[in-house]
This record gives structure tokens, sequence and C-alpha cells, in this order.
């Protein structure tokens, strides 16, 4: 398979070379090319997401990337690279795990990707648009994975203000009706945090919208154990996936070997299961960096390992359970 790297910017070299240790260990036929990506590629070549990186992609069975973005680069231009392969690839589906629940994110709508600007008084504004389209889609990807798990299904709104949300619980009730079997509620999303807050162990499938799901993610990690231990994967219908940790690039700790590379495994772990299809590969890989996360925690987590000596610790165990 094709798997293109996008290193990308802060720590995300240094958690991807981790990455790309564990895959080269694994028996999977995989040919990795690296491309420049986000505030990287805007020192190479001026733009975050260049001509032949976006062609790459394109081509790829699954992507693999690091981070993007950092203080040295304009707020918001290496992010820009981000948004615009999430659109191009259309992956529409962002699922991220945080222990048994599962959080699936619209990915390519919503405010992130409504007309912006500033009017002449000084008014900047950001528009937050759905068609039924992009919600009928994310919601039958959302049904079929808790069909498929334990049959419970959270949809996330403001529908008591939000238009956009009266809309999105309007067609999460419709395409729910073909799922008898899944036990479906709605919530609103600032209540409803305090659910993940205080149990998030009891939730299955969360299903919300694009700036919400970003969120209530974020939330859910943190309080399974942080950002560095959060993966990734946003799939589309067709075409490759964008498989990345959900952290940032942590600019305060470039180049200190303390990185966290958890979440980067565990999204190719991600990549493994959805893309290459090898379900027995992402287990092994999962069940290598719990046992390294006992083991040789890394500092954000209260143990000492670096980077690289928690990526050794996966490696060992890997070596029995592939052998």
């Amino acid at each position: 398979m094709k798997i293109v790297c996008l290193p990308g910017d802060g720590i995300g070299p240094e958690v991807t070379a981790q990455a790309l240790r564990v895959l080269r260990e694994l028996p999977l036929d995989a040919e990795v090319a690296e491309l420049p990506f986000g505030g990287a590629a805007i020192d190479a070549s001026g733009e975050p997401l260049p001509a032949a990186t976006l062609a790459a992609c394109c081509g790829a069975d699954a992507v693999l990337l690091g981070a993007v973005g950092g203080p040295q680069w304009q707020p918001g231009l290496a992010e820009s690279g981000l948004l615009a392969l999430r659109r191009e690839l259309d992956v529409y589906a962002n699922l991220r795990p945080a222990g048994d629940l599962l959080v699936v994110r619209e990915l390519v709508g919503g405010l992130y990707f409504g007309a912006r600007g500033v009017r002449e008084d000084g008014t900047v504004f950001d528009t937050c648009e759905y068609h039924p389209a992009q919600v009928e889609r994310v919601a039958l990807r959302a049904f079929e994975l808790a069909r498929a798990r334990r049959g419970a299904l959270v949809s996330v709104d403001k529908a008591n203000v939000l238009d956009t949300s009266r809309l999105w619980r309007r067609v999460v009730t419709e395409v729910g009706r073909q799922y008898p079997d899944v036990e479906v509620r709605h919530a609103l999303v600032d209540s409803f945090s305090i659910e993940i807050a205080l149990q998030p162990e009891a939730l299955d499938v969360v299903l919300t919208e694009n700036m919400f799901g970003d969120i209530l993610s974020d939330l859910a990690s943190g309080m399974l154990g942080g950002l560095g231990v959060a993966a990734s994967a946003s799939l589309g219908d067709a075409g490759p996936g964008i498989f990345e940790p959900i952290h940032g690039s942590a600019p305060d700790i470039v180049g200190t070997g303390v990185a966290n590379p958890t979440a980067m495994l565990r999204s190719l772990a991600l990549l493994l299961d959805h893309a290459a299809e090898r379900v027995d590969l992402a287990r092994a890989v999962e069940s290598a960096v719990d046992a390294a996360l006992v083991s040789a925690p890394t500092r954000d987590v209260g143990g000492e390992a670096t980077t690289v000596e928690f990526t050794d610790e996966v490696l060992r165990s890997l070596e029995v359970a592939v052998s």
C-alpha cells in the first residue's frame, strides 16, 4: 500500500518518526513517501499545501499526519492547509476514540468551512452552514459504527438556539429510523459536556457537528489521559483517509525528546485497521502501546521515558505479538 507521511511542524516530525519505526517492523508491504506540509511547507514553498503534496495524498491509500502550526507562522495559515486537505479528500467522518467512547465528528462542514471575513465597520464574522446531505452521510456512518459496537448513539447539538442544529436533529432522527436496533437520543452540547466529564465510560458513540466535535473529543481525551494519547481517523466514502493525533504541534517541547508518541502510534493503528484492513496488526500495535504506557510512560502521563524509549518499549512488546 502507498502511505503519504506529512510530518508537519513542531513535535510532528518527532512523533511521526516513531510511527515509521513501528511501521517498518510490521509484516506489511508499505511504500512511504514523506512530503512537506503546514508551516514546513510554507518555509519551503510559500504555501501550506503544495500541489505536489496534495497530488501525492490523492494518489495514496492513506495519509499519516503529524501536526501543523506554530508561533513562527501567521495564525491560521499553516492550519489552512489542513482544512484544505480535509476538503480535497472529502474526509467527512472524523473518528476520535477515547477509551470506550467514540466521537464521530463531521469534518468538512459547519463553522470551520463557512464564509468568513471582516466588514467595513470592523465586524468579524464566521458562518456556520450545513446541507441535509452533509448531516445524513455522517449520521449513516455513525449509526453503522454504533450498530457494530454497543448499539447506543447520542447526537449532540444546540437545537434550542441554532437553526443548523435543528436541521441536524431532524436529519439524525430520520436516519435513526433505519436503525431500530440502535438506541438514539439527542442532547444539548452544554449540558452533555457534563456527562463526558463525569462518566465518559458510560457512553458509546457520540455524533456531532464540526466545532462541537472538536471541543467534546478534546474533553473526552482529557478525562482519559490527555491529548498526548488521543488518535483520530478521518474517513470519506472513497480515496485515502487521514490518520493523525488530535494534539497540536506543542512548540514548547520541540527538541526536548519528551513528546509522547502514543497518539501517533494509535493513529497508525487506526490506519492499519481502516486503510490496510489489517485488524490483526492494528490490535497488536494497540496492545503494545497500552503495555508501554504501563511499563515506560512518558513525562506527561507520570513517567520519565523519552519519546524514543517509549517506542523502544512498544517495539519490544510488538516483536512478541507478531513473531
